[in-house]
């Protein structure tokens, strides 16, 4: 990959040179409607954004370009290794965010997140932010975080009651609603069950929610003929 110029670097350039033909039809299999996905895989990915975070990670954030969801993907990677405090992250935060198009651009940069873990509280107010969105991955993005982030005895009540009242049309935040639900169950078995039996979920996602939860190895098989015994219709 060759080290990169502290002031002038061409990701596009770097990036153009890690696209897999075979990789990107097989990408963009799993991202219907996206178009602009250069295929590459995740491991070449992850290194080049170490390799920036290493270096002039600002100079890479001031010039970056979101025409490719690897461009994208890249900025929120880096965003996910640098140091810095939460204050002075927010505006990276915010410009990734209001990039991100499709589940994938969302959902594997928002998991490397774990800069979140230390400050979840001060984070909360970000996350929502981006829960009273109308914007369907904006949205994904917050429900992300709580799944990737918050997950904890500290937090679980609340983010049963947030994904209670999430009500907006969009497939990718009906799913990721219905994934987070099923982690849920699979780490708190006891509170979503009486959530499954109690809540404001439109059939859809509740269904989904159910058919998540038997999807996952974590779950017996009795349970799982527990599970679909109340499924919706």
């Amino acid at each position: 990959m060759g080290t990169l110029n502290a002031k002038v670097f061409d990701v596009r350039q770097i990036l153009l040179s890690m696209a897999d033909t075979d990789y990107k039809n097989f990408h963009k299999n799993l991202c219907p409607g996206s178009d602009n996905i250069l295929g590459i895989r995740m491991p070449k990915l992850r290194a080049f954004a170490k390799e920036i975070a290493s270096g002039d990670w600002q100079s890479f954030f001031n010039n970056a370009q979101f025409e490719f969801a690897e461009e994208t993907m890249l900025y929120g990677y880096v965003l996910s290794l640098i140091k810095l405090p939460l204050k002075e992250r927010l505006p990276y935060i915010h410009t990734y965010v209001k990039h991100i198009d499709n589940w994938a651009v969302c959902d594997s940069p928002v998991s490397s997140m774990k800069f979140i873990q230390k400050e979840r509280e001060a984070f909360l107010p970000v996350v929502r932010q981006y829960l009273a969105s109308d914007r369907e991955f904006e949205i994904r993005f917050a429900v992300i975080v709580l799944l990737s982030h918050y997950m904890t005895d500290d937090y679980i009540d609340e983010i049963l009651g947030i994904m209670d009242n999430i009500h907006h049309e969009g497939y990718y935040v009906k799913m990721a609603v219905a994934w987070t639900i099923s982690v849920c169950y699979i780490k708190y078995k006891e509170k979503t069950d009486a959530f499954l039996h109690n809540n404001h979920l439109d059939d859809f996602t509740y269904n989904k929610s159910l058919q998540k939860i038997c999807e996952s190895l974590r779950v017996s098989k009795e349970e799982k003929t527990y599970v679909r015994s109340l499924k919706r219709g």
